[in-house]
């Protein structure tokens, strides 16, 4: 089974623009995510997907495989998309390309799953949701089946506890999404065609299109995170942990 990872990014970003090429101790950031994920011995190669010369460029100076994709992308797994199409892979990680201090265990946790042929798609989820989380609509939230197959996810808090007994929340082990996802190279193209519903467009999570349109998420319960670089305010608690 061939995996490949790809890394998308691009430079502009309403919130942080030019944030893969900020530095990061004298790496860029989109070195030090790239230079994570290759560590991975079950991720054949690692390919930057981007519509920028910029970061084009900059991947190329520290020896990185980079592929230019189309600047009309809306989302990531749309650039993802475009480098399958053109690579021979089994299975594709979609890689978040703000996280510089990424840990190859955790994609290794995820890839594991696709032993079980039925898998189509794979994400992580991490036990321990504060009450500040529950109620964040920036922490995404996932409830699962008995197969562990995701049942929805929500900006809310899920499932709903306003009108349940404090006991049994209590008991309940809510669970936080980390967006890092893995997909069978043929359901990725299939992904890719879809339109948007408008399930997605309310709660401005993409993944509902996918299981709007019945295809199954496999969540992979991980005790790893490592923190993302989101806004500029986040740079300061990068540095202090690299």
């Amino acid at each position: 089974m061939k995996i490949i990872g790809i890394i998308p990014a691009r430079f502009e970003s309403s919130r942080f623009p030019g944030k893969p090429l900020i530095d990061l101790k004298g790496k860029s950031m989109i070195q030090r995510v790239y230079e994570g994920a290759s560590k991975s011995t079950l991720i054949s190669e690692v390919i930057v997907a981007t519509d920028d010369q910029r970061i084009f460029k900059e991947v190329q100076s520290f020896g990185g495989q980079v592929m230019m994709t189309d600047a009309n992308h809306s989302t990531g797994t749309d650039r993802c998309g475009e480098v399958a199409k053109n690579t021979e892979a089994d299975v594709v990680i979609n890689i978040q390309g703000d996280e510089p201090l990424i840990d190859f265990h955790q994609l290794d946790e995820l890839v594991a799953v696709f032993e079980d042929e039925t898998v189509q798609i794979a994400t992580l989820a991490k036990k321990g949701v504060s009450h500040e989380e529950l109620h964040n609509p920036n922490r995404i939230k996932v409830v699962l089946n008995k197969q562990n197959d995701a049942l929805y996810f929500s900006r809310s808090a899920v499932p709903n506890s306003a009108n349940a007994k404090e006991e049994v929340i209590g008991k309940f082990d809510f669970l936080r999404h980390i967006g890092v996802y893995a997909y069978r190279k043929e359901t990725l193209l299939e992904l890719v065609k879809l339109p948007k519903t408008q399930l997605e467009q309310i709660e401005s999570l993409e993944q509902l299109r996918w299981m709007y349109n019945e295809y199954k998420i496999r969540v992979v319960e991980t005790e790893i995170e490592t923190p993302n670089i989101d806004v500029p305010e986040d740079v300061e608690k990068v540095l202090a942990l690299l």
